[in-house]
């Protein structure tokens, strides 16, 4: 499989492969009234663990789920249950919000065979598929972990990215929070946007948790003036939707695309960041 997704249907005939894990990386904004391991334990495809994005985290930063440092994550995976070998199959409760964050994640750590479930837990729900509650506890593996640092960007670089227009910055996060017209959700932070940086809100790249094909994708993007080939960093509130953006991106044909791990809630919140609206 060369593609980034599997189907229901090819999960429901492959769900009882030893080698295979499913990993439900449901997260929610603190203001969507949801919690994401509640609702986990609650009911979640069979054999799922529970990935916590803010929990599996660098603990050193006040910034939210920032990639931990790998051996933090090697502990981490392999307490799930989780190797580098194994075929993960991702998948979240929104449809397409969260879980590609976590595919990034492991990819970006290493692992080859990672997929995300189209249409996610909702598509799964609505075909009347089984669903399991309670923690499922896997037996600890080790999880060998080899970083790409080509994959993630942090603030210096992305400073210099935006002076100097090395590169292509997009911003995952919709229009109205973009030009400042509306508060950030998270208290504290400035509105606005990096200076010399794209607007593509990820609501236009999907449809019922599915994302659009990538002739839809480069109309997309193309519309707003993103060049696919040329470098691209792509930021968004805190890194969530950033990889939701780098995906289609990437579906679209783009080759050299790295994710602003702090994204605005660092960059809205930074002394020395300049800022656009």
């Amino acid at each position: 499989m060369d593609q980034p997704f599997v189907t229901t249907a090819w999960l429901a005939e492959n769900i009882n492969d030893p080698n295979l894990v499913v990993v439900d990386g449901s997260w929610h904004m603190p203001t969507a009234s949801r919690n994401a391991q509640a609702e986990y334990l609650d009911g979640h495809i069979p054999g799922a663990v529970f990935f916590d994005i803010d929990g599996i985290a660098d603990p050193t930063t006040d910034l939210p789920h920032m990639l931990p440092a790998p051996a933090d994550f090697e502990r981490a995976v392999g307490a799930l249950g989780i190797s580098e070998t194994m075929t993960i199959v991702v998948y979240d409760e929104v449809g397409l919000q969260s879980a590609p964050r976590v595919w990034w994640t492991f990819r970006t750590f290493g692992a080859k065979n990672v997929y995300i479930l189209e249409g996610g837990g909702p598509k799964w729900r609505a075909e009347r598929r089984p669903i399991e509650a309670g923690l499922v506890r896997r037996e600890r593996v080790d999880f060998d972990a080899e970083f790409d640092p080509d994959a993630v960007t942090h603030f210096d670089a992305v400073a210099e990215t935006s002076r100097t227009r090395s590169a292509q910055i997009v911003d995952a996060r919709p229009a109205p929070r973009f030009h400042a017209e509306v508060p950030e959700p998270r208290p504290g932070l400035k509105g606005g946007h990096i200076p010399n940086s794209l607007n593509v809100p990820v609501g236009l790249l999907s449809e019922d948790g599915i994302l659009k094909s990538p002739e839809e994708l480069r109309t997309i993007f193309a519309d707003r003036g993103v060049d696919l080939t040329k470098p691209i960093v792509t930021s968004c509130g805190s890194g969530i939707t950033a990889v939701t953006l780098a995906l289609a991106l990437e579906q679209a044909g783009a080759k050299n695309v790295a994710v602003y791990d702090g994204s605005w809630t660092e960059w809205g919140a930074h002394p020395d960041a300049e800022i656009e609206s």
